[in-house]
């Protein structure tokens, strides 16, 4: 088991007709790591909507055809997706179209509702139908419900941010305006940029501004709606309540992409600390520091530098296998580790070498990784996870949705270290995280199982795609 991402989402809004596909194309080929399981597009041509949805990665669904058939248009939203509400299937593919009395809703969202099963239930026992397994169908039911009597695409979105908890971070398109909206604990970071001609994009990370040449000009705050339309942008708290900001800590240790500013905290630079911190919570005399590839690279760096250990490049990833690869099977994930990653003999043999990786979860693939840098002769090998243990489940967009499988849940340091054949483990101490963004104000909840919102009353991924029990004859 490892962590997986939770989503990307990207906006386009241009004052002319202009090729907004491709702008989104580009967005989403920066936001792949977030999500690989299905990614899609809808544009916005003259208040017709296109769209192409498909699982796959970007470069898989969007071919050179598929892009030809996009018209014009002067607003478009773009998703890729890991699922961590519902399945992976065609039908959960995002963005969500809705056709109501009042027009038309597209419809992109990042995190993870915590109160979507209590939200549905209610729903559908008022009589809604839903066709997807998705949260993200919920949060678009409760839009098009409110715009019924609301004055206002983003008056419809402010009344319905009051039944909504949990992590979201919406791009969402009518037929006339563009919007961005942030959840009031801001746990999923969005941002927005302007391109020199005046086309206003938004998006998970600004890394994806900077793909299609927008400029960065602000995240979107917690509890914020901003709208993009022919009068110009507005921005409007959406929220009754504001509430602490809660950005997850996660997205600067693991998530985001290092070129990524959050906050205004560059990414790298976060990773850099927790290095460092990491040094000093845990020396040891050795002759390497390496890092586990990509998100344990720049962390491998910080504890080189605070330690005086050299830094080498010990481990090489294979870049054509996505974080989601899928194994083949439980009795071949041994060769999954081989296919991913590969040690760099010479550069270990004969080393005492500290490994620097982001988080172990069950404990599997640190342990084939240590086997790996044994095996090229690694005389030593000390484990540093740049984050304190997973200890909790996440509600808000991590795929941690279980203790069970949870290795620091069930054992200690020492044992771990024991059970991933490491000479010696250490975590980030957690009094440590808030030096990584220099502010008090993010949600640690996976490490310490302290909720900004109340837990979920069923927290399984697949609770809206239980089976029917067995059949017992009769009616």
């Amino acid at each position: 088991m490892s962590i997986h991402e939770e989503c990307g989402v990207f906006g386009v809004w241009s004052p002319r007709p202009e090729a907004v596909a491709n702008l989104v194309y580009y967005g989403l080929y920066a936001l792949q790591h977030r999500g690989q399981e299905s990614c899609g597009i809808v544009v916005n041509d003259q208040g017709l909507f296109e769209s192409h949805k498909d699982l796959g990665l970007v470069n898989e669904v969007f071919t050179p055809d598929v892009m030809a058939r996009f018209p014009e248009g002067t607003m478009a939203v773009g998703h890729v997706r890991y699922g961590t509400t519902g399945g992976s299937k065609r039908v959960n593919c995002q963005p969500i179209e809705v056709h109501h009395q009042k027009g038309k809703l597209a419809l992109a969202h990042n995190g993870n509702l915590s109160n979507a099963f209590e939200l549905r239930s209610r729903l559908e026992l008022s009589g809604a139908i839903f066709h997807t397994t998705s949260d993200t169908e919920t949060i678009a039911y409760i839009i098009t419900r409110e715009r019924l009597t609301a004055p206002s695409i983003e008056a419809a979105v402010s009344r319905a941010m009051a039944h909504l908890e949990g992590a979201y971070s919406l791009v969402l398109m009518s037929s006339t305006k563009l919007l961005a909206v942030r959840d009031p604990h801001g746990f999923r970071p969005l941002c927005y940029g302007v391109t020199a001609d005046g086309t206003y994009v938004v998006a998970s990370e600004s890394c994806a501004l900077e793909a299609v040449g927008a400029e960065f000009v602000r995240d979107i705050r917690p509890g914020e709606i901003v709208v993009f339309s022919d009068a110009g942008v507005a921005s409007l708290q959406g929220a009754r309540q504001a509430g602490q900001e809660r950005i997850c800590i996660f997205e600067y240790i693991y998530f985001a992409r290092p070129d990524s500013v959050i906050n205004g905290v560059p990414v790298h630079e976060a990773r850099l600390r927790a290095g460092e911190l990491l040094a000093k919570a845990h020396p040891v005399e050795a002759d390497l520091v390496i890092g586990v590839p990509d998100s344990g690279l720049d962390a491998a760096l910080g504890y080189a530098r605070a330690s005086g250990i050299p830094y080498g490049i010990g481990l090489i990833k294979n870049k054509y296998i996505g974080r989601t690869f899928i194994s083949p099977g439980q009795s071949q994930r041994g060769n999954l580790v081989r296919i991913k990653l590969n040690p760099v003999s010479s550069v270990m043999r004969g080393k005492r070498v500290v490994l620097i990786d982001d988080s172990i979860v069950r404990g599997t693939t640190s342990g084939r990784i240590v086997q790996l840098l044994r095996a090229a002769g690694a005389k030593e090998i000390h484990m540093r996870i740049s984050a304190p243990p997973f200890l909790h489940p996440c509600y808000y967009g991590t795929d941690i949705d279980s203790q069970e499988h949870l290795i620091a849940c069930h054992h200690t340091v020492e044992e771990i270290a024991q059970i991933i054949g490491a000479d010696s483990l250490g975590y980030l101490p957690l009094e440590d995280l808030e030096a990584l963004i220099g502010s008090p104000n993010y949600c640690r909840a996976c490490f310490d199982g302290v909720y900004p919102t109340a837990i979920p009353a069923d927290t399984r991924k697949d609770r809206f795609e239980q089976k029917l029990p067995p059949r017992s004859g009769g009616q």
